[in-house]
């Protein structure tokens, strides 16, 4: 159940400071964090990262749900030896949940989070995507932890098949 409290205080955390955004700030405002590098702003995204397929509603409400029923069904139905996998699959569910909600209630993602490198402006996102990414990293470690374990246990098996 840990696992499903990480998505829900992700979930939470991304509702919060969407909600904080749409109702505190007009559209394209900006607040500088850290002067022109970090900048809160007001974006909407009627697209997935980085605005690509833009309009595409139905294909995301289908990728989700299969998302989110994939996530439901492994964190209740496998057995984790890890903590790292469930606790990222936690996270991904938690940030998709996010976005999906303000998606279907509003046809769009409020986005705000907004970092300048010299004249280049990473796109705009938000708690969500944050956890999202995070989540799809741990996973990506996770396996290679498994990779790597998989590589030592055999390397130790040669070892000692070769001393006998």
């Amino acid at each position: 159940m840990v696992y499903y409290l990480i998505a829900l205080i992700a979930f939470l955390i991304d509702r919060g400071t969407k909600y904080l955004i749409a109702t505190r700030l007009e559209l394209g405002e900006q607040i500088p964090v850290i002067g022109d590098f970090f900048i809160i702003t007001s974006h909407r995204n009627r697209g997935a990262a980085f605005g690509i397929l833009e309009g595409q509603m139905w294909f995301f409400y289908v990728v989700t749900a299969v998302v989110v029923i994939g996530i439901v069904w492994y964190l209740n139905k496998v057995k984790a030896t890890r903590k790292l996998l469930p606790t990222a699959l936690g996270l991904v569910l938690g940030g998709a949940v996010g976005n999906f909600l303000d998606r279907l209630m509003n046809g769009e993602v409020v986005d705000f989070l907004m970092f300048n490198f010299g004249s280049y402006t990473f796109p705009i996102f938000n708690v969500a995507d944050s956890c999202i990414v995070i989540g799809v990293g741990l996973i990506i470690l996770d396996s290679l932890r498994d990779l790597r374990g998989g590589e030592e246990i055999t390397e130790v098996k040669e070892v000692k098949e070769g001393n006998e």
